[in-house]
């Protein structure tokens, strides 16, 4: 079957009366509610004449109607485009010019697209498009749209060192492999309960976790957010937990934390960012429990994985998933020694179809033979394991979100305080990496809070540097270019307690 949706859809209908999410404050829905729901939304979606195919934008809060409006955009074959909450309507505009959606779902109104704004209430969550007789219509099952298994099924926009943003597009096959490869290889069981505390605008909360759970038609505790005191109350409820570094070395601070307190788990995941080996061994400590690291990123969903059975080691992000093809290698595309520093690359159906419309920027990082790109640097031991050791482009992840430099640099450098910029992350116990300008001033130093005046309207909170420092100038090589790595090096402790 072509349709991830219909894969899903068959073990909803065999298990209605199994509760799907568990819910705060609110009663839990089973998965007969979670497929009424998806039907409201589909029908809701249907009366703005959506077709297969369509690009349609979702920025919206985490909720269980918004899982349900992701699942009915996968059911009617439309290409679901979820965007940060965070991102400025500056940033909003590029990616409705580029990705020309036929709606936009989200808490404002635009004039260059349809728009079906979300009700406020308590929750602020619940559909309404303002359509009439949604409530007529909502009562009626829709049937689920025939796709093939390369027809898109989402754009992940990603941000591009240039500064353009890139959308990956990712197939029905896509989302469908790795699913089954994620349930294979973390040993997912029919008892198992996911607590998801991710946001799912990103890959990580809605199709890492989320597809485990619901290929399964297991529990998901659906948290709108990570905050510590509630995921400590609902982890006696859960079996297996996802999250980022910052969950676990926030988790980490709280006393309460111990063997007895979470014996019942069944394994702790983690990804999205570097975990340090600090946390890896503290957690071990406290827990009991060896935090499974996995590799991923937008364009391949998750590419390997540390074994559930078997050693798990600190600093390492484990073998390629079964049917995948990993390898580290040179300029040319050839395969280096064991041992050896090299570009990884990645084969497989996980394998994104390229980025939309972007043709040449595709050629580039999607070789003759399959394999993807990635960017990242690292070296495999002799029977396969993969260990990361630098990113190529220089990217930021602050708190599992990507920060490109460029992008914030750019900005930065409209400034007629700031001569020149240049954006690096640097180590933080919270963050995972902490964005940090570093500028050459006009006149007198240029604060921070100046930064995070000319930055407020123009890039999302999560982009914007935590820290400014004042130079001189600038380290550059011979060929003039900046020195990051230096500039690395020298403030590698800025944020050290």
């Amino acid at each position: 079957m072509g349709n991830f949706f219909a894969e899903l859809e068959q073990g909803f209908e065999a298990k209605a009366a199994q509760t799907a999410l568990m819910l705060a404050d609110r009663d839990d829905w089973t998965y007969r509610d979670l497929l009424r729901n998806i039907n409201r939304a589909a029908s809701e979606l249907r009366a703005f004449g959506v077709k297969p195919g369509d690009r349609v934008f979702v920025q919206v809060p985490k909720s269980a109607e918004n899982l349900a409006l992701y699942l009915a955009c996968l059911k009617l074959g439309l290409v679901y485009v979820p965007l940060n909450i965070a991102y400025t309507e500056a940033e909003l505009d590029y990616f409705v010019s580029d990705a020309e959606p036929v709606l936009y779902v989200g808490d404002q109104a635009r004039a260059d697209v349809a728009c079906a704004q979300l009700r406020t209430g308590n929750f602020q969550q619940l559909l309404d498009f303002g359509l009439g007789d949604a409530g007529h219509r909502i009562q009626q099952s829709v049937a689920t749209e025939p796709r093939e298994s390369t027809d898109l099924a989402a754009i992940l926009y990603t941000s591009g060192t240039t500064g353009r943003s890139k959308g990956a597009m990712l197939s029905h096959g896509n989302l469908s492999s790795n699913a089954h490869s994620l349930s294979d290889a973390w040993g997912w069981q029919s008892s198992d309960v996911l607590l998801n505390a991710l946001p799912i605008f990103h890959v990580h909360g809605l199709f890492i976790a989320s597809h485990c759970a619901l290929l399964n038609a297991t529990p998901m505790i659906f948290l709108e957010k990570f905050e510590v005191s509630q995921v400590m109350a609902w982890l006696p409820e859960a079996t297996v937990m996802m999250g980022v570094p910052t969950f676990y070395t926030r988790l980490l601070d709280r006393q309460d934390l111990n063997q007895a307190y979470v014996a019942h788990m069944r394994v702790f995941i983690c990804g999205s960012a570097p975990l340090t080996e600090q946390t890896f061994d503290e957690w071990q400590r406290r827990t009991g429990h060896l935090i499974l690291e996995r590799y991923g990123m937008s364009e391949t969903i998750i590419n390997t994985s540390n074994p559930l059975q078997g050693e798990r080691v600190a600093g390492t992000v484990g073998y390629a998933l079964s049917g995948q093809q990993v390898r580290v290698a040179d300029e040319a595309g050839v395969p280096v020694p064991a041992g050896e520093v090299g570009m990884i690359e990645v084969a497989g159906p996980n394998v994104f179809q390229g980025y939309w419309r972007m043709p040449e920027k595709t050629a580039e990082e999607l070789r003759a033979d399959g394999f993807f790109i990635t960017g990242d640097l690292g070296v495999q031991d002799a029977d396969g394991r993969l260990s990361i050791v630098g990113r190529s482009k220089d990217l930021v992840i602050s708190g599992g979100y990507n920060v490109y430099p460029k992008e914030v640099e750019a900005v930065l450098d409209e400034m007629p305080e700031v001569i020149e910029s240049a954006v690096i992350g640097v180590p933080h116990r919270d963050f995972g990496e902490a964005v940090v300008a570093v500028v050459v001033a006009s006149g007198s130093e240029v604060s921070l809070q100046d930064i995070e005046l000319a930055l407020g309207s123009r890039l999302a909170r999560f982009k914007q540097p935590k820290q400014v420092v004042n130079v001189a100038e600038l380290p550059r090589n011979t060929m003039g270019k900046v020195q990051k790595n230096k500039l690395r090096e020298l403030h590698a402790s800025l944020f050290d307690q």
